[in-house]
């Protein structure tokens, strides 16, 4: 009779789960922590692979296991350097994740998604008119960080120095697993990366924030933020209906107040709507509560909306205000745009 058992992922068993299942098979404790080091600190995606493991233990983990990895289905070329990668997981749907090279500033950053798809409606964003089919599991996280991390090293030389959680979904919507795979990246089994070289973007889920701070979690986080009033930001993303500015800024001083991790606004500037002196001086007030910078983007084009980058000397003068009201910021312009992988931009397209 033919044998109708489903293979489980082994990537989402703990390597306590593994030691379990190799006594139970009277193999020596040592040889689960091989496995577990095979499959994060090596990376690799078959089991024929680990050379340190019996023919016949090789052949037990392919008949009961699975490796879901995720393939690398197209890779785009920026004039800039950027580097945009379309991901086919297990079950064919799609994911993207950008390398944002800066060679002068010895910074290599890669964007990674959390959902395939997303459930916000953020009026501004691409990924915000697809609908969100299901999380990523944290493995699927890890494996982005990884394949981008060999696409640095191979063209520029140099491993990553920063994760940004700002592509594809919303990271607070995909909680358990975003936290899990900040394990495995910053585990000395896993990647072995510091936390503070981890940021993790919201649209704003203040209760979720105020479980980052008692989750104790180390790495920083950014508000998308993108108006400093609460009409403006309902029209430009809806959930701001149930976490209004003043929920956010009080859920971000628990945050600060627990954690004293980083903190940013994210502030894409559009003409006419957000790029205005009196809109800088209400952004201004929302920086007196915990130290706090501000990153100002350029907007980029997404097919269907309306809105219009604001001019770039309009975003100087904004700016200059902020600086001269004694806030952060920095002013980025944007990465990869030909090749829609700038801010906003991420759709699966063709």
């Amino acid at each position: 009779m033919e044998s109708t058992m489903i293979k489980k992922d082994i990537r989402k068993l703990s390597l306590e789960e593994l030691t379990t299942i190799f006594v139970e098979l009277g193999e020596a404790k040592f040889r689960a922590k091989q496995v577990h080091e095979w499959l994060w600190k090596k990376g690799v995606g078959r089991f024929d692979e680990m050379s340190n493991l019996s023919k016949k233990l090789r052949l037990f983990l392919e008949e009961h296991f699975l490796i879901h990895r995720i393939l690398e289905d197209k890779v785009q070329r920026s004039f800039d350097g950027t580097i945009k990668s379309r991901f086919r997981l297990h079950d064919g749907h799609l994911i993207e994740s950008v390398l944002i090279p800066v060679p002068s500033e010895k910074r290599f950053t890669v964007c990674v998604s959390s959902q395939v798809g997303c459930s916000l409606t953020c009026k501004f964003c691409a990924t915000g008119q697809m609908k969100r089919i299901r999380n990523l599991d944290a493995a699927e996280i890890y494996d982005q960080v990884v394949l981008v991390n060999q696409q640095s090293l191979a063209t520029f030389d140099h491993p990553l120095t920063n994760i940004v959680y700002m592509g594809m979904g919303e990271p607070l919507l995909a909680y358990k697993n975003v936290l899990e795979s900040v394990k495995l990246i910053t585990a000395p089994w896993g990647l072995n990366m510091s936390p503070r070289r981890i940021t993790v973007s919201t649209a704003g889920i203040a209760k979720m924030i105020k479980k980052l701070a008692d989750d104790a979690v180390r790495f920083n986080l950014a508000l998308s933020l993108h108006a400093a009033n609460d009409a403006k930001r309902d029209e430009m993303m809806p959930i701001n209906e149930q976490n209004n500015l003043a929920v956010l800024v009080e859920a971000l001083k628990y945050f600060y107040r627990k954690t004293k991790n980083k903190i940013s606004y994210e502030y894409i500037a559009f003409q006419g709507l957000n790029d205005g002196l009196e809109d800088a001086e209400q952004l201004v007030k929302l920086c007196k509560h915990f130290p706090v910078k501000v990153n100002i983007i350029e907007y980029n084009p997404v097919d269907g909306v309306d809105y219009i980058k604001a001019d770039e000397d309009k975003i100087d003068k904004f700016a200059r205000y902020l600086r001269a009201k004694k806030v952060m910021v920095t002013v980025r312009r944007s990465r990869g745009k030909d090749i829609d992988a700038a801010c906003g931009q991420l759709a699966n397209k063709d």
